[in-house]
């Protein structure tokens, strides 16, 4: 991420590389290309893909286009990824310790099967629906590109109110995905 910030910088601060203000349907916003910024996302692309063995979906970055309009809007987004996954890690965490209250335990059992079961339900929906290309207007704003996956992921924790497994994040204290806990 260090890497990132230091490119970013240099894009958003060269000379050379001027920016045009407008709206991208997210607000005013300084449209500017990003080319050291790119650079180093793809090298962290290729290296996420070759230690994967793989890719489903698009490799496209959206960089300086009305998705990602700079560096630092780019920034911004993935410093978003642990306010994502923190309250899913945090409630699956604690559904081993649920179960050591009876009545609690006799509702994960009975509506799950068992604490495995739960997890994987949850899991499952959330790598089946947090990387889908929904939450966007059209499927190349949010489809299987690197941010169109964060927009999806986002548009998952938007709709979590309405899983099944809800009451499981509410008993684990779970208020928001806003980092307030």
């Amino acid at each position: 991420m260090f890497e990132l910030w230091m490119c970013a910088e240099a894009d958003l601060l060269a000379e050379e590389n001027g920016y045009r203000l407008r709206n991208t349907g997210q607000g005013l916003n300084r449209v500017q290309s990003c080319h050291n910024t790119g650079r180093a996302m793809r090298r962290v692309l290729a290296n996420c893909q070759r230690k994967c063995g793989g890719w489903v979906g698009s490799s496209v970055i959206h960089l300086g286009d009305h998705n990602v309009p700079n560096a630092l809007v780019l920034i911004d987004k993935y410093n978003q990824v642990p306010r994502i996954l923190n309250p899913i890690i945090i409630t699956l965490n604690e559904i081993d310790r649920m179960m050591e209250k009876p009545s609690l335990s006799r509702f994960i059992t009975t509506t799950y099967k068992s604490p495995k079961d739960l997890k994987l339900a949850i899991l499952g929906d959330f790598f089946r629906h947090g990387f889908d290309g929904s939450g966007a207007d059209n499927f190349y704003d949010a489809g299987s590109c690197i941010d169109g996956r964060l927009t999806s992921a986002w548009n998952w924790c938007e709709n979590v109110s309405k899983k099944p497994f809800y009451p499981i994040f509410q008993l684990t204290g779970f208020q928001s995905f806003d980092g307030q806990w």
